[in-house]
């Protein structure tokens, strides 16, 4: 009892002090302690041979992507493609659809392997304007970016360079085109279905604008109307440093972009996106297949197989080579490459520590014999049907966390070989079992003390108050309602 006690109180003292901004780089190590402590685990033991085994063990495996992510993202924003891609789809769709032009130009954006802090940085100062212009009330922007950045392009759609969609590829030996059919159907469901309420949230708001009294408008310091007009973009703030904590943030990664004396066309700036995609797909499915790759059975290189190694491979394939071709089209209006390159690499560090500590918090967890009480539960829910199970599993731990990618690494760390049992021994195809994890992890993972989140609010100048409710429907309830449906057409149909 003393150990399930343990666990439950570092989980919630994880929950409550990352949300109060304390670097999970300090809170994994030392609240996985606490749970073993508790269990009459060795300490030293279970931080050396367990804990840093765990986050060793990830960084090897996912830091490339972590890396080639981080470069390629930056060079996207500083090459001026971010921007060339966002105004093209404000211009095409028009203002009476400022809402969707601002959806679809982050989820471009994301899909092609944008960092979505990156996107969000980016994107603000447009929505903005675009938003003013429209007559929009600016406590919409936060989930207007969320519903581009943080859901159907980060866990649903097949191909997505996201480690979202990498993390499960080893667990379950799978590509990033697991399932493709169900993830379309899926990301399809959270675009349609977060553009429908964000639809009737503005025309509601509108209404009411227009039969109230006027209002004072809001100015640079805020006003209490939460139908105001939106402020100026966002200028450069050192408050930003106090959110540095969030999943996948680093303060490299927004630091303002000045003045770009060149734009590149639409054509220039998709083409690096496109590759990443198009790459990913060649890479998985025609030239990795073709390679002699006898040798990773040996010890030499981990007795492996080709199969849990494929999916890693070709989005890093895809990442490097479409960076030299950003680079290459972009050359000339590069104005410091070295930097981009740098800023971009230090940027990836951070993350992928976060993401790494967790992993190890979460190996101590599992080694913990109170622990087993915990997985007997959690397998106990629907046993007939492992994709439930598993849906409830992640979806809690990235709630718990507060972070997608964190979530699913412990639940896959502590539960993935068995999932992975009960799937086949169920005839469920790993595919299956690969979307429905990542989908998962999109859920309660954007609860109010999510990194991103916290983030995304304070670059739109925001408060969880003012927008954090459209942020709950399109990034939480929305991607549920949208595993629910995948869930139950992976049971009828199986994996397609």
């Amino acid at each position: 009892m003393l150990g399930i006690l343990g666990i439950l109180i570092s989980l919630a003292l994880l929950m409550y002090l990352a949300y109060r901004g304390v670097s999970v780089l300090i809170l994994a190590p030392v609240l996985a302690l606490v749970a073993a402590a508790a269990a009459g685990a060795p300490l030293l033991g279970s931080y050396s041979q367990i804990f840093m085994k765990a986050l060793g063990g990830f960084v090897i495996l996912y830091f490339p992507l972590f890396l080639l992510g981080a470069i390629f993202g930056k060079l996207v924003e500083t090459s001026g493609s971010a921007h060339a891609i966002a105004t093209a789809t404000v211009r095409w769709l028009g203002r009476d659809r400022a809402m969707l032009a601002v959806v679809l130009a982050c989820a471009i954006l994301t899909y092609g392997g944008v960092s979505l802090f990156v996107v969000a940085f980016a994107i603000y100062p447009i929505a903005a304007a675009l938003f003013r212009e429209a007559r929009i009330p600016p406590r919409f922007i936060p989930a207007t970016i969320a519903l581009g950045a943080f859901t159907f392009t980060m866990t649903a759609l097949p191909g997505t360079p996201a480690i979202q969609n990498a993390i499960p590829m080893p667990f379950f030996d799978t590509t990033p085109f697991a399932a493709p059919g169900l993830g379309a159907i899926g990301g399809s469901v959270m675009l349609a279905a977060g553009a429908f309420w964000l639809t009737r949230r503005i025309a509601h708001a509108r209404t009411r604008a227009r039969a109230d009294a006027p209002s004072v408008a809001r100015g640079a310091s805020g006003s209490t109307d939460p139908d105001a007009l939106p402020p100026d973009p966002m200028p450069p703030d050192k408050t930003l440093r106090g959110y540095a904590h969030g999943e996948g943030f680093d303060i490299m990664e927004i630091a303002a972009p000045g003045q770009r004396p060149h734009i590149p066309s639409f054509g220039v700036a998709m083409a690096p996106i496109v590759l990443v995609v198009a790459l990913n797909y060649v890479f998985t499915d025609w030239i990795i297949p073709q390679l002699d790759t006898d040798y990773l059975a040996t010890p030499a290189y981990g007795s492996t197989t080709v199969a849990s190694v494929r999916g890693i491979w070709a989005i890093i394939s895809a990442l490097f080579l479409s960076s030299l071709v950003l680079i290459a089209i972009n050359w000339r209006h590069l104005r410091d490459l070295r930097r981009s390159l740098d800023d971009g690499a230090s940027a990836s560090v951070l993350p992928i520590f976060n993401t790494a500590s967790l992993v190890g918090f979460g190996a101590v967890i599992a080694a913990l014999p109170a622990f087993e009480a915990i997985r007997d539960a959690v397998l106990g829910i629907a046993p007939d049907n492992p994709l439930v199970s598993l849906s409830i599993a992640v979806n809690i731990l990235a709630g718990i966390t507060g972070s997608a990618s964190g979530g699913m690494s412990i639940a896959l760390q502590m539960l993935g070989p068995t999932y992975l049992d009960m799937g086949l021994a169920a005839g469920i195809d790993p595919a299956l079992l690969h979307r429905v994890t990542a989908i998962a992890t999109g859920g309660l993972d954007a609860l109010p003390h999510n990194g991103a989140v916290i983030t995304l609010l304070t670059i739109c100048k925001m408060s969880h108050r003012e927008s954090y409710l459209d942020i709950f429907a399109v990034a939480v309830a929305v991607p549920i309602l949208a595993l629910i449906v995948v869930v139950a057409l992976g049971t009828m149909f199986g994996a397609f």
